[in-house]
């Protein structure tokens, strides 16, 4: 990792610490994502089977949608310890999102004035998973657990086929068939983003879109949403990011186990370490060094950390300054008291606090969920929760005296902007009233 000393950089060596890496050509990117949603929407099904034989080496004419009976058969492929885990994991999801719902709400406001908030599923959800260089059921459940959790009528999931059988990963079919009612294609990449936004014959037409994916299939939903009637999408997303906070009492191997664990996802990924001791900046270098060595994608990893700094901070209040600033995906506090310094986070997708808290948790089992904002969109963005597969209604009753004691005060305000018939809808009824 690049060494840099926080109280030495003047503004500009600052600035570029803490700007993203470069998302290669984003024009052809966009360019390329947009010819297929294009094509979807002008070919439907042939258009998605023909960038499947493409782009993921599916049998021409093999079918998009997988039979009910294959999710169910795919749990019995696994490993007992792997259903397990996987069954561990939902439970601590679901026990934590189920926490977090929004409850219902009505109040008067004033009396006989009645607001209400009511609380809506959305109605066609489309979920993508990605298939890539892993499978990834982990993804399957942070989307699937929140979605039956909101009762959405109408769960797609979308992950690429396997050259060998045509099918999304079993891991991800497992994970798929705990969804009552949930339909699963086996279509990745951008045309599964213009499959799921647009519909086609095969593939239902969804109200919003959720899961990472590459750059072309987050070009594909930012694009998607931009159509006229086009799906909702759930937040930005990009490479992984993990900010680490570390004083002179943190093990350096923990910290640089959990700096490889972000990494390692791909060479844009980004993980920044931040400490007021400079001895701890030097274990840290050696401890990657060891660890790189026994890890099978230490060319990935080397690739991330290449572009990744090690910052040495005048103290860490310093730290948090800058964390705050660059508003990371993963903000891990490798403190003695972590707690105490919490009040001082204003923007992090997930915060992991002390030694005994790897980042690692919380994209598994801990219970949040790991889809999260990235690229600085954590200073205005949340991470992903029931929240975001509902829709909030409000709703709201006058009593014939709560018109006569509250209706003045919005014919004022109407009169007050011009808005004549906004003051008369009320007025006239002032006047029956009375």
């Amino acid at each position: 990792m690049r060494r840099i000393d926080w109280a030495d950089a003047d503004d500009s060596t600052r600035r570029g610490l803490l700007q993203r890496p470069a998302q290669g050509d984003a024009a052809a990117v966009f360019a390329t994502a947009g010819a297929i949603l294009e094509d979807v929407a002008l070919r439907g099904d042939a258009a998605v089977r023909e960038y499947a034989a493409r782009f993921d080496a599916a049998a021409p004419g093999a079918a998009l949608e997988v039979p009910r009976e294959r999710l169910d058969a795919a749990a019995a492929t696994l490993a007992p310890a792997l259903r397990a885990a996987i069954d561990e994991a939902a439970a601590r999801i679901e026990d934590f999102h189920r926490a977090c719902m929004a409850p219902e709400v009505a109040i008067e406001t004033a009396p006989g004035l009645r607001c209400e908030r009511l609380q809506r599923p959305i109605g066609t959800v489309g979920l993508y998973v990605p298939g890539g260089s892993a499978p990834l059921p982990s993804t399957a459940l942070m989307l699937a657990v929140p979605a039956m959790l909101a009762g959405c009528p109408q769960v797609v999931l979308c992950s690429p086929p396997a050259a060998d059988d045509g099918l999304p990963d079993a891991t991800v079919l497992a994970v798929a068939a705990r969804v009552p009612g949930v339909r699963v294609f086996a279509i990745g990449g951008a045309q599964a983003i213009g499959a799921m936004a647009l519909g086609t014959r095969t593939v239902p037409r969804c109200d919003k879109l959720f899961g990472p994916g590459n750059a072309y299939v987050d070009a594909a939903k930012q694009l998607a949403a931009r159509r006229p009637g086009g799906p909702a999408i759930d937040l930005p997303a990009g490479p992984s990011e993990l900010m680490v906070i570390a004083d002179a009492g943190a093990n350096p191997g923990f910290v640089a186990a959990d700096l490889l664990s972000q990494a390692e996802h791909g060479p844009d990924s980004q993980v920044l370490l931040l400490s007021d001791d400079r001895a701890l900046l030097d274990a840290v270098d050696a401890a990657l060094a060891a660890q790189l060595s026994t890890l099978p994608r230490a060319a990935i990893a080397r690739a991330a950390l290449a572009g990744s700094p090690a910052i040495l901070v005048p103290d860490l209040a310093a730290a948090f300054a800058i964390a705050n600033d660059y508003a990371p995906e993963h903000l891990s506090l490798a403190l003695r008291a972590p707690r105490e310094w919490l009040d001082r986070v204003a923007s992090a997708g997930s915060v992991f606090l002390g030694d005994w808290t790897p980042e690692t948790l919380g994209d598994y089992c801990s219970g949040s969920n790991h889809v999260l904002p990235t690229g600085g969109h954590a200073r205005a963005w949340s991470g992903l929760s029931v929240a975001a597969f509902r829709k909030s209604i409000a709703v709201q009753e006058a009593s014939r005296e709560a018109l006569a004691e509250v209706g003045p005060c919005a014919v004022t305000l109407a009169r007050a902007e011009g808005l004549q018939a906004h003051a008369r809808a009320v007025e006239l009824r002032l006047e029956r009233a009375a």
